[in-house]
């Protein structure tokens, strides 16, 4: 049974700080590739940051310096560090793993960045 569990998202004001979690089993971990996809309301769903079996990141331009992934793979687990929040950061985050011609989600948690 593969499972990636989020941590409760929240309500935060413009300019704060949330951290989001993902607790992965079921796979093997370290070789999977980590991500952390949202979807605004009435928007399609984006890829904010991926983070390697190998540790290199990439990130959306949009979250480049205020969004920061990172796996710890003693814990199965996958952070999203998210500082200097917007309000156009409001969406329903969702974390995925994947290697290749494999993906497996998460359950989405709501993140709301208010003015």
């Amino acid at each position: 049974q593969v499972q990636l569990v989020e941590s409760v998202g929240g309500l935060v004001q413009a300019g704060g700080s949330l951290r989001l979690s993902c607790a992965a089993s079921g796979i093997i971990f370290r070789v999977f590739a980590m991500a952390w996809y949202r979807q605004g309301p009435g928007k399609q769903r984006e890829l904010v940051a991926v983070i390697t079996s190998s540790g290199s990141t990439n990130y959306a331009d949009s979250v480049k310096c205020r969004f920061t992934i990172s796996r710890d793979n003693s814990k199965n687990t996958v952070y999203l560090q998210m500082n200097s929040l917007k309000p156009e950061d409001t969406a329903v985050y969702y974390c995925n793993g994947a290697v290749v011609g494999r993906n497996y989600w998460g359950q989405g948690t709501q993140v709301t960045v208010s003015s």
